[in-house]
């Protein structure tokens, strides 16, 4: 059997073993240790296969990703969400949808510290959702928008997905991390406009919160200091190059760690010792998780490459009688859809061997390419029949059927591709934040 086949029939068999229930870390694994041994034989294939796994997670860049998950979970568990909300609450409440519009910016806040959609929709579905339901809001419109608003950390960083994508392609985490910023920042400005604007067609959606004075809204800033200072010391260590993408996550998980004993001795609340525990254990938990997916799929992107698919593919996208606006175009299709039956790592990681090599044929920036990518990695988080955000929104809020829940997100749906059509327009605000990053470091 010749290799281009034997890399088509690799393709059928993964996508088969996935949607007949099997994981995608062990459904690419077992693919491509079978692979490399038809390809390389037994002594050969299964070594390369051995070697691929270790060399893998064992990368330096991959050591930002535990760090930026206990961030999150410290975060979680020091009840800086609280904080966040009421502060958004205060200075974004006199808006039509306040409450939600403050759960919009109070997730995009909590996603700097986060990097995890789902746990960032867990999170507001407990705080947002009760007040907003209180308040008489629309409870297609309090799910949606807390099941949108977590797909925000997708791209603030810290985000993992972009850290998973830069070790995929071979690109700077700190670029990819930098070029997150503004456009998570603009998407979250797009579903506060969307709210607004709904709300001030339909004020029985939500309405405004009334009372608000100037001494409440200047008092609530505090809540907000430990996200500010993540922020700060995560995109300042960054941007400037005094540390690593590792070592701004390790300096941050220290500050709020830090921060969460000094609000536990003062105050008596926040993080007990019980909590540090379990914030270390889900730390270990998810890092392993998402290691398994890594090694699993880079086993077999070792395989696809000796079958010579990928260059094959690229040379074929290159050559097609049409704009390289449309092959994008339609790549990012092909994102949506898969996006509705996947898991965002696992969908990057089995595509992107392919994609990626024609995406720079085509000659677009790879930096750029990741954010457009992951913003589509976002709409998957929240489009049926998968929607993984809706499912965590519905199982935390069992009251509110997944059914309202789907409906909520459309006019978010909407706002990811008016979004995701404005950064293609406009690619300069992708690559902004990482082009003066490079000039700043190497000036």
């Amino acid at each position: 059997m010749d290799p281009y086949t034997l890399g088509i029939l690799s393709l059928v068999a993964i996508i088969t073993m996935v949607f007949i229930g099997v994981r995608v870390a062990f459904a690419a694994g077992i693919v491509g240790v079978v692979g490399l041994i038809i390809l390389r034989g037994w002594t050969a294939g299964g070594g390369m296969a051995g070697l691929t796994a270790h060399s893998s997670v064992t990368h330096y860049s991959l050591s930002v990703l535990p760090m930026f998950i206990l961030i999150g979970f410290l975060a979680y568990y020091a009840g800086l969400t609280q904080g966040a909300f009421r502060c958004a609450r205060a200075w974004f409440g006199w808006l039509p949808g306040g409450l939600a519009v403050a759960t919009v910016f109070a997730t995009a806040g909590f996603a700097a510290v986060s990097g995890a959609s789902t746990a960032t929709a867990a999170v507001f579905s407990r705080v947002a959702i009760p007040e907003m339901l209180q308040y008489g809001y629309d409870r297609r419109l309090a799910a949606g928008v807390v099941a949108a608003g977590g797909t925000l950390a997708s791209l603030i960083p810290p985000s993992a997905i972009l850290v998973v994508y830069a070790l995929i392609v071979e690109e700077s985490v700190g670029a990819l991390l930098m070029a997150g910023f503004i456009p998570g920042a603009v998407s979250a400005v797009v579903y506060a406009l969307i709210v607004i604007l709904r709300c001030k067609i339909n004020p029985s959606l939500g309405r405004a919160v009334t009372g608000l004075t100037w001494a409440e809204r200047f008092n609530s800033i505090p809540g907000m200091a430990p996200i500010i200072a993540v922020i700060a010391i995560i995109l300042g260590g960054i941007y400037t190059g005094w540390m690593t993408p590792t070592e701004t996550g390790a300096v941050g998980a220290a500050l709020i760690f830090f921060m969460a004993i000094g609000r536990r001795a003062i105050f008596g609340e926040g993080m007990t010792k019980s909590d540090f525990i379990e914030s270390m254990m889900e730390t270990g938990k998810l890092t392993v998780m998402i290691f398994t997916i890594i090694w699993g799929v880079l086993i077999y992107v070792r395989f696809l490459g000796f079958t010579g698919l990928t260059t094959a593919f690229a040379d074929w996208i290159v050559h097609l009688p049409v704009e390289p606006i449309y092959i994008l175009l339609m790549i990012l299709g092909v994102y949506i859809i898969l996006g509705m039956f996947m898991d965002g790592i696992g969908m990057l990681l089995l595509t992107l061997p392919v994609v990626h090599p024609a995406i720079i044929a085509l000659g677009y920036d790879p930096v750029w390419f990741g954010i457009i990518v992951v913003k589509m990695v976002e709409v998957g988080l929240v489009t049926p029949p998968i929607g993984l955000n809706c499912f965590v929104v519905n199982g935390v809020r069992p009251d509110i059927p997944l059914s309202d829940v789907f409906k909520g997100i459309w006019p978010f749906v909407v706002a990811d591709l008016i979004t995701v059509g404005f950064l293609i327009a406009f690619p300069g605000i992708v690559l902004f934040l990482p082009e003066m990053m490079i000039n700043n470091i190497s000036g």
